[in-house]
């Protein structure tokens, strides 16, 4: 996810969208543990988008005060 469009989103919507991105994170490392996945860089883009969502959140949180 682009950083422009996460920007557009509220600030519930992205704690809606990194507690999703969460759950799947866990799926993914369960079941690459279990059995390899197909592409695991999968794993670390997930990584790399919750933190993205992450650093916006709190700019956000911090620009509403």
């Amino acid at each position: 996810m682009k950083t422009s469009e996460i920007r557009e989103m509220t600030i519930n919507e992205i704690e809606e969208r990194i507690d999703a991105l969460k759950q799947e994170l866990t799926r993914m490392n369960l079941n690459h543990h279990i059995s390899p996945l197909e592409n695991p860089m999968k794993i670390r883009l997930a990584r790399r988008n919750i933190a993205r969502m992450l650093t916006i959140l709190r700019q956000k949180q911090l620009n509403e005060k």
